[in-house]
């Protein structure tokens, strides 16, 4: 499930600024303001403790520029635009990872054009995160909406590439993953999984008989390819 909701804080010493972009981002009624700070230390704390998805930030401040607060907050940080007067910081900014860099005075159409490309990161990394699967000892860890589902390894029936996903098949219910086929196989053990097939893995305890060039269980019938067809014929069910 996609959360269309962006989350944002501004930052900025200039009063009339941080109304500007409070006004601007009305205009959009998937943006949520969890507060505006002129403080760049209070700004630093709410970015810790609320963690936005989203923060604009002047650079120039008073005590802490904007470059020192994304700088400090790492890995943590959210997605950034910076708004500024100052165009000699637009090469440090975006090495800093930030999605985009206005320049003073801020325009609703400016603003708009910034909105489109965040929104877009937003949901291209939403979709990602969405299909990511964590490997356990015995077990699979998948997110579905903003749960987490374990799957037992022994119950995983056999595993299809699909493009940059892997469809995990179980008796149950399918899963979708953002992880390519050979990731599972670099994780999964090999004494219970083997790849019969550029598009397949199978779980060698579902399998009943190897025939014709198939590989056949309950409820499934699934193609060797000819690249694996000597090991898969070594094997013993």
């Amino acid at each position: 499930m996609i959360n269309n909701t962006i989350r944002y804080i501004a930052v900025d010493d200039n009063a009339l600024d941080l109304l500007a972009v409070t006004e601007y981002a009305k205009q959009f009624n998937f943006l949520h303001c969890l507060g505006n700070f002129s403080n760049p230390g209070d700004g630093f704390t709410a970015l810790q403790d609320l963690k936005p998805d989203l923060v604009f930030l002047d650079i120039e401040m008073p005590g802490m520029s904007g470059m020192d607060v994304l700088r400090a907050l790492k890995k943590d940080a959210p997605m950034a635009v910076f708004i500024t007067s100052h165009p000699e910081y637009a090469l440090e900014g975006f090495e800093l990872s930030a999605l985009d860099y206005i320049l003073k005075p801020l325009t609703q159409e400016r603003f708009g054009q910034t909105i489109v490309r965040v929104q877009e990161f937003h949901d291209t990394r939403q979709r990602a995160e969405a299909y990511q699967v964590h490997f356990e000892q015995e077990s699979l860890s998948v997110k579905e909406g903003y749960n987490h589902i374990r799957i037992l390894q022994n119950d995983i029936v056999y595993l299809e590439a699909m493009q940059d996903y892997t469809k995990i098949v179980t008796s149950a219910k399918n899963y979708m993953t953002l992880t390519p086929l050979s990731g599972f196989m670099e994780r999964l053990p090999a004494s219970r999984f083997v790849r019969i097939h550029r598009s397949y893995a199978v779980s060698l305890s579902k399998v009943r008989e190897i025939r014709n060039g198939e590989i056949i269980g309950d409820n499934f019938t699934l193609p060797v390819g000819k690249t694996y067809r000597p090991a898969v014929s070594q094997l013993k069910f």
